[in-house]
């Protein structure tokens, strides 16, 4: 299962372009909590209004929920809700929000984020370097804290690729 969690959304959101994670993700899954919170971005006018249609939203169970209870005392309730669920379910959880991605770690839940989502949209053809790049850049513009300034400085990234 692959979980989005509020950051990695808002990051493609912002830019007009949750069309490359449909295309990329196609069968990603989110929480109600992580909607509420877009929702509330859109609401304050964060994000323009989207179409979250394509994204399966996952009920939590009571085993999920008794998780997201604990998990959110240290953690916001959209990446919280994530986790309860990878931990439960299985699979990779993309967020980048580095409390999130250090205790999934800890729990042994795959973690990636908006970066790897750009470099696999170029490996899998769906972008050029340079696309990703200036989707990289916009997403900056729009406030997102990159590490990088180039698709090519993610580690383990081939560099020839364009």
């Amino acid at each position: 299962m692959i979980l989005l969690d509020t950051t990695v959304l808002s990051n493609f959101a912002r830019i007009g372009r949750l069309d490359l994670l449909r295309a990329v993700l196609s069968n990603a899954a989110t929480t109600p909590y992580v909607i509420d919170e877009l929702k509330a971005g859109e609401v304050s006018g964060y994000l323009f209004d989207c179409d979250w249609e394509w994204l399966e939203i996952v009920k939590l169970s009571l085993t999920e929920e008794d998780h997201l209870t604990r998990i959110r005392r240290i953690l916001g309730e959209g990446e919280a809700s994530c986790i309860a669920v990878a931990l439960e379910r299985g699979g990779i959880l993309f967020t980048d929000d580095g409390d999130a991605r250090r205790y999934a770690l800890r729990l042994g839940i795959p973690v990636s984020g908006t970066l790897g989502v750009l470099a696999l949209l170029v490996k899998k053809g769906y972008l050029t370097l340079s696309e990703a790049d200036d989707c990289l850049m916009k997403m900056i513009k729009a406030s997102y804290r990159s590490p990088v300034k180039s698709v090519s400085e993610i580690p383990g990234f081939p560099s020839s690729r364009e």
